[in-house]
């Protein structure tokens, strides 16, 4: 009997409800009573009242504004009041109470100058950069849509270049996108590829074709990206985005392939976010591939992980594994799991009171889950006061579609644990729920459409916009052709004009090679003038030792003057020598000569222990003509017995200088004994090193100095010959 008494009252329960939901329409009209409220309608600038405003309720209702722009009308609490003037643009409010209603309007853009005109009010403001306003445009971008759109119409009217045309479209379809409206966020990303290519917008764009179901565009866009292009995270984003698409087209293998060259790199780099981002990722395909037991690998990695990060990111994968656990009939797990969330979630809304109805992250949502969660185990005790919870919480937060839910379900497990009466009541708050999720719905529907309609006619004026430049860009390419003939003239001097330079450089070239050439010709020929007048000098010696029947000297003589002039010989093809071997053919050639003139002078020749000889070159023969001349023209008529002093010293760490000083009878003394002939063939030796210093100076940048001058102020004055060699 109490079966049957059971059964039958589950029967009137269900024929309840299906009477409710039939008188759904008249439930909603006597929800809550009419009232009336009373409002105006005036000018923001000039406080004017404006007549015969439309006033209209969204459930039926009509009404214009009088002379002194006042209005009354009849609603109900959660009414939407439409406002509508052909001046001014549709005002919308939702009615809370019967409070009176100011409302404030602006004349509509359209408007403006024959408004402005008529009440003559100034409307010059001065232009915002481009820059600021879309600074406007992103601050807004979450805000007010239109507001944020109107901005960036602002800004592309003062773009100056393509990519301040990129940035616009960007940012507006970041907007959209935000708003998602992703098939307007693809054109706009387009829109900004066009005016200037970046791998940043192509990977937006990519995610918006994903979001807007054009699955297999979206592919494309990710793998034509240019990846060497992007930072570290921009390449994670890239695969990960990749990952996702696959996973929206069940192509399981290539979304793990993706998520794991995601994940890569963010190990790599260390993006934590990344990594705990990719491995619960990871666990979701795996999950709907069917291999739950790699899943929970995964979505265990991903908990610890988050772990470390913030609260809120860690209860929001907590939730994740929770509903994971769910799917798994795991109640047991899922409850603990949710219970965890539940207390950090209580926390995170202490510090972050803009959590959204629409995040997983509410209580009202948890509540719901845990109390299902208990049903679905036939807990009912332990189910009933979580949804209760539930609904109280959805209701203060007026999240409808959670307490449309947890009502129904409150109902069933009322229903399941045989308390009918409740059962009832709780289905009967369902029914009034719905009811109320209806209405909201239909406004919601209706605002969503102006909204569509208000952007889409915004895109448009913006398209328009963009018609416009590219149709002065056209016609700034055509003004371009004709500029580009007179550019071409203008290249073609400047070209001939850079042939003529080249050229004359390549003359220039051609002369200083054949002034070099000229040069080392010259100098060898100088070099073939000096070898001759050495040796003539040096034959005499050995014919005067000859003469004077000394054969034994002469022999002697002979030896030494043979390996000098074999030294000689093969240096005289060459421009410089060590400053070693030099120092070796002074010697040579100075012993020969005290050899001749022992009674007339004795010499030094002192080198400075700290120079480097081997780092030094020197023009072969440069030294011996003033030797030579030291012996032949001031030594030897000295009265008493002379010195010929050869110093070489370092001054400077790329310099040395070689010092040839001697105290015989001087130059002024020396040139009035001469004979004429004698003093020709000094001044050709003297004029043949001054030739050759010069040519080498001028072909090596000064790399030798010669100075001369008296050595002393005594009756022999002497000479001092300073020569100063340069190191390479």
């Amino acid at each position: 009997m109490k079966i049957v008494i059971k059964y039958l009252l589950m029967f009137c329960l269900f024929i309840s409800g299906m009477l409710l939901v039939a008188q759904n329409d008249d439930n909603f009209i006597n929800q809550d009573p009419k009232f009336t409220i009373r409002g105006s309608v005036k000018e923001s600038d000039t406080r004017n009242p404006i007549q015969n405003v439309n006033i209209e309720v969204s459930g039926g209702g009509y009404t214009t504004t009088d002379i002194f722009g006042n209005f009354k009308i009849e609603v109900r609490k959660g009414d939407e009041l439409i406002i509508r003037h052909k001046d001014f643009e549709t005002v919308y409010h939702i009615i809370q109470n019967d409070d009176d209603i100011q409302v404030e309007v602006e004349p509509n853009e359209e408007e403006n100058f024959k408004l402005s005109k008529s009440k003559k009010i100034s409307n010059t403001r001065k232009p915002e950069t481009f820059n600021a306003l879309m600074d406007s445009a992103k601050a807004y971008l979450r805000k007010d849509a239109k507001k944020s759109i109107q901005f960036i119409a602002d800004a592309l009217s003062e773009s100056k270049s393509s990519k301040e045309n990129s940035g616009a479209y960007q940012v507006l379809g970041d907007i959209y996108s935000y708003w998602k409206q992703h098939d307007l966020a693809v054109s706009n990303y387009r829109i900004s590829l066009q005016n200037s290519n970046s791998s940043s917008v192509k990977l937006k764009l990519a995610d918006a074709y994903m979001k807007n179901k054009n699955y297999q565009e979206s592919i494309e866009t990710y793998k034509d990206i240019n990846r060497r292009d992007l930072s570290n995270w921009q390449l994670t984003d890239l695969y990960e985005g990749l990952g996702d698409v696959y996973l929206l087209t069940k192509s399981y293998n290539l979304s793990i392939g993706a998520y794991e060259d995601g994940l890569k790199v963010a190990q790599k780099h260390l993006i934590t976010p990344k990594i705990t981002d990719l491995n619960s990722k990871l666990a979701q395909v795996y999950n709907a591939k069917g291999e739950p037991q790699k899943a929970g690998a995964f979505f265990n990695k991903s908990m610890r992980l988050a772990n470390t990060e913030n609260k809120k990111r860690a209860v929001e994968e907590k939730i994740k594994v929770a509903d994971f656990e769910s799917e798994k009939n795991n109640y047991d797990d899922e409850i603990e799991l949710r219970k965890e969330a539940l207390n950090t979630i209580n926390e995170i809304e202490t510090t972050d009171a803009n959590i959204e109805n629409e995040s997983p992250l509410t209580p009202q949502k948890q509540n719901y889950k845990i109390g299902n969660a208990y049903a679905s185990q036939r807990d009912y005790g332990n189910a009933i006061p979580y949804l209760q919870k539930s609904i109280e919480e959805a209701d203060s937060k007026e999240d409808l579609i959670v307490q449309k839910d947890a009502t129904r379900k409150l109902s069933e497990v009322y229903r399941d644990a045989g308390q009918f009466d409740k059962a009832l009541l709780a289905y009967q708050d369902y029914v009034d729920l719905v009811d109320k999720l209806y209405s909201r719905k239909e406004q919601e529907i209706s605002q969503a459409a102006r909204f569509s309609k208000d952007i889409t006619s915004k895109q448009n004026r913006i398209l328009s916009l963009e018609s416009d430049r590219a149709l002065s860009e056209s016609k700034y390419q055509l003004s371009e052709e004709q500029a580009k003939r007179q550019k071409l003239i203008i290249y073609s001097l400047i070209g001939g004009l850079f042939l003529l330079l080249v050229g004359a450089f390549l003359m220039f070239k051609y002369i200083k090679q054949q002034r070099l050439a000229n040069n080392l010709l010259a100098l060898k020929s100088l070099r073939s003038q000096m070898n001759p007048h050495f040796i003539f000098n040096a034959l005499n010696s050995v014919n005067s030792f000859i003469a004077s029947n000394d054969e034994r000297t002469a022999n002697k003589y002979l030896t030494d003057f043979s390996l000098l002039m074999r030294a000689v010989l093969e240096n005289s093809e060459e421009d410089f020598i060590p400053l070693e071997k030099e120092i070796k053919l002074l010697e040579l050639y100075t012993k020969l000569e005290h050899f001749r003139f022992q009674d007339k002078f004795d010499y030094t020749i002192n080198v400075d222990e700290n120079i480097k000889v081997e780092d030094f070159v020197i023009p072969p023969m440069l030294l011996q003509p003033y030797i030579e001349n030291a012996v032949w023209h001031g030594l030897r008529y000295k009265k008493t017995k002379g010195h010929l002093e050869i110093g070489i010293a370092q001054t400077k760490q790329d310099e040395i200088k070689i010092t040839i000083t001697d105290d015989g009878i001087g130059r002024k003394k020396s040139k009035s004994l001469k004979t004429e002939n004698q003093q020709k063939q000094n001044s050709k030796g003297m004029g043949n090193i001054k030739k050759r210093v010069s040519i080498l100076n001028a072909m090596y940048k000064d790399k030798v100095d010669v100075f001369i001058d008296d050595f002393q102020d005594e009756e022999d004055t002497g000479t001092k010959v300073v020569v100063t060699l340069k190191k390479d």
